[in-house]
């Protein structure tokens, strides 16, 4: 019998539109019935944190319990075994054993495994190979999901689940979408920026990446993906510095701070810079130039740095919605990559 490729959650380029479309209709079932068909009687789930973590967590080991499952939550180097993730590493350092034999061991016990790493912030060119992720899939048997490294593919899933249920339609072309820079304190992790521009792309929508200066521009890794889903999906893709422009007639605003590449890992000559556009944030000024548009964030949002009291307690606002649906689109992520294993 021809085996069957193992299918990864670690990128929503990865899979099919008809695939993404696929795992939205059954969000959507799983969020009329919570309790739905339960998918994971029987089975597990190991959750691995590198980093900390709320809706994340708290939605995937809900969802694999609604789902009959059982999930098992771990963080190397707290409650479980510092992990090595380079082969030909002398192992004389602070890792105790390797992503080889981690992953494989975990296969043996569980289903599934979700991996949640972030950059380490020295060498983006280092961190862009997400080797952590990487790590798993490679060792791992079972089917491994992305919860956050450099992308972020279940808060895309729940971001469009809640824009197609405000709209009413699962069909977002023709949508003018703003993927805004905001102001931070810190340089913060480009995944959910990266992760919105490949899929507001993907569903065909005319999508501006609002950002001060041409240093906040995405790795070209995914400016390159998003040129490649206007190409398949319709839609357009721009670059902007003009805020007036930028938010004139959208029909959906998605704020994100994230740090300027050229300075990974060297910060403070991009402190003056990022200190320099505390103005980008999302106030109501700027959404009265809108088309009537929705606000979103993927949560957490320092309130009054990236957008005001009143865009986020206004009415259209949708991050909480947003919030919600990373517990059905994740279940539907967990019963699809189940569903392969039967």
């Amino acid at each position: 019998m021809k085996q069957v490729p193992l299918q990864h959650f670690l990128n929503t380029q990865d899979w099919t539109r008809a695939e993404l479309d696929a795992v939205l209709a059954l969000a959507a079932q799983y969020k009329a019935q919570p309790l739905g068909p339960r998918a994971l009687e029987g089975k597990s789930i190991a959750l691995v944190f590198f980093n900390s973590s709320l809706r994340t967590r708290t939605s995937f080991e809900i969802g694999a319990f609604q789902l009959g499952g059982h999930a098992v939550v771990l963080q190397p180097g707290k409650d479980a075994w510092p992990i090595e993730f380079d082969l030909g590493t002398v192992m004389d350092g602070e890792a105790e054993e390797h992503i080889a034999e981690v992953a494989r061991v975990l296969s043996r016990y569980v289903d599934l495994i979700g991996v949640r790493a972030f950059p380490k912030f020295v060498d983006w060119s280092t961190d862009r190979e997400d080797r952590v992720l990487k790590g798993f899939a490679k060792y791992s048997s079972v089917p491994v999901i992305n919860m956050e490294t450099i992308t972020h593919p279940c808060q895309e899933l729940a971001h469009i689940l809640a824009l197609q249920e405000h709209f009413g339609t699962r069909d977002l072309r023709g949508k003018k979408y703003v993927l805004t820079w905001t102001y931070h304190p810190k340089p913060l992790n480009t995944a959910v920026a990266n992760s919105a521009l490949t899929i507001a792309t993907r569903m065909g929508m005319d999508v501006t990446l609002l950002c001060p200066t041409p240093e906040y521009v995405l790795d070209e890794r995914y400016m390159g993906w998003a040129e490649q889903n206007v190409a398949e999906s319709g839609g357009s893709l721009q670059v902007s510095h003009d805020i007036e422009s930028a938010y004139r007639g959208a029909d959906v605003v998605y704020a994100k701070s994230w740090g300027a590449l050229p300075y990974f890992g060297n910060w403070a000559p991009e402190k003056p810079i990022r200190d320099a556009h505390k103005h980008f944030i999302v106030d109501e000024a700027k959404m009265a130039l809108t088309n009537d548009g929705v606000f979103s964030h993927c949560l957490p949002l320092r309130r009054n740095v990236k957008a005001t009291d009143a865009v986020m307690d206004s009415p259209r606002c949708i991050a909480i919605d947003e919030a919600e649906n990373r517990l059905h689109v994740q279940k539907a992520v967990m019963a699809s990559l189940i569903g392969q294993r039967r």
